[in-house]
């Protein structure tokens, strides 16, 4: 790599995209809480979030296409740190769509920064360390779901007042009120904080010097492009094994706080602490994966993590209590690789500008974390939290026959 300070500060943005992807998992249980909703009304969070997803990667790879990575960088953090602001006047409103309307704009600007870092990071270097590269910058995404654990479980869910919607529809309007102003507020705060490190960081980047990756395309269209990539097999159904994989980490992580809760009996705040378990879980492994990678094949071990992770949901839905609890922490160790393996590998062997493109329609397969989790969260209203885990099951076995299918490719190539 020519420099390793454009390297880092790229990596840091894994850590902040981290950050909004796990808080919005503690959100779904505070909304839950504060507002008395149902999961699917809840899982609206993680609808809004991801569905932006899908609709900002492409345009994001048009921008980035045009200008250069480091200018997608900056648009990006630009949104992302507009979307925390509006939480404000959200909170102000006591309006549950205006959040989803800030949410949405802010994942907006995750979605570009991860349509630009990931293959700014893979152009870094040499193809043949690429997946071995975005795993270790990757590292810092599962330390970012760390903090923003970390801030939600001291500065939201620990302002949750204890009253359940039994309790709070037997409230006055205008103590119900206070109670819920003094929760909303504590969410818009955690979140315009997060917008002010998110702006310092922006100014960073711009004043310092970027490996240079202009577009040096022919002008070739877009819709030429996604044709060839079509017909690459590898691409193709990479797409589609990262579209159920994001779906089932939303809803697994969307679900732990009210798994641990239905398991052990236990408030928000303390159930905040099964899913920092599981987070640190995915960060050691995900350690642990990437040095592996130096001696095992990727593909192989997005196999076996893959197969691992159907025996621990399996084991979440059959066994109740900590049993139950600690194979929904083995979820997380089996899913730490998933996300850049499958994006590595999907991208191998496609350069220049036809990456960028690529890397959006990975990216906009985001849009399984919008699409099932509200799934996941039918099920859950209507057979329970426990039953509701099999759809991660058939997540799983969708990566699973996507990496078999690269690993026999292989084999019969000899």
């Amino acid at each position: 790599m020519k420099s390793r300070l454009p390297f880092l500060l790229v990596s840091l943005l894994f850590l902040l995209w981290g950050v909004a992807n796990n808080m919005n998992d503690t959100l779904l249980a505070a909304f839950k809480r504060i507002m008395s909703m149902s999961d699917l009304q809840t899982s609206l969070v993680q609808f809004s979030f991801y569905g932006a997803y899908f609709c900002f990667a492409l345009p994001a790879a048009m921008f980035i296409r045009r200008y250069s990575y480091k200018s997608g960088i900056l648009l990006g953090l630009a949104l992302y740190a507009a979307g925390t602001m509006l939480f404000f006047p959200a909170g102000e409103a006591a309006s549950y769509g205006f959040y989803l309307v800030a949410i949405y704009i802010m994942a907006g600007g995750c979605a570009i920064l991860e349509t630009t870092a990931n293959p700014y990071i893979l152009s870094m270097g040499d193809q043949s360390t690429a997946t071995r590269r975005l795993n270790i910058a990757q590292t810092l995404n599962p330390i970012g779901a760390i903090c923003g654990i970390l801030l939600s479980r001291h500065f939201i869910l620990s302002e949750l007042h204890g009253a359940d919607a039994v309790a709070r529809s037997r409230m006055g309007e205008e103590a119900l009120a206070a109670v819920q102003r003094h929760e909303l507020t504590s969410i818009s705060g955690t979140y315009m904080l997060i917008g002010c490190i998110l702006l310092t960081l922006l100014v960073v980047i711009a004043c310092v010097r970027m490996p240079s990756d202009r577009d040096r395309s022919d002008g070739a269209g877009i819709i030429p492009v996604f044709k060839e990539l079509l017909q690459n097999r590898r691409w193709r159904y990479g797409v589609v094994a990262q579209f159920f994989y994001v779906g089932v980490q939303t809803g697994v992580w969307s679900f732990t706080i009210r798994l641990a809760m239905d398991r052990l009996g236990i408030m928000e705040r303390d159930a905040s602490m099964i899913f920092l378990y599981s987070i640190v879980a995915f960060t050691l492994f995900r350690f642990l994966f990437t040095w592996l990678m130096g001696f095992v094949r990727p593909v192989l071990l997005l196999a076996a993590a893959s197969v691992a992770a159907v025996a621990c949901t399996v084991a979440v839905i059959t066994s109740q209590g900590w049993c139950s609890v600690v194979a929904l922490v083995g979820i997380s160790a089996c899913m730490s690789l998933m996300f850049p393996t499958i994006y590595g590998i999907a991208l191998n062997g496609i350069n220049g500008e036809n990456a960028k493109l690529a890397a959006s329609g990975l990216i906009m397969a985001i849009l399984g974390g919008a699409i099932i989790t509200p799934l996941q969260a039918m099920v859950s209203d209507r057979f329970g939290i426990g039953v509701s885990f099999w759809v991660p099951v058939v997540c799983f076995l969708v990566v699973f026959a996507y990496s078999a299918g690269i690993i026999r490719k292989e084999n019969a190539k000899g």
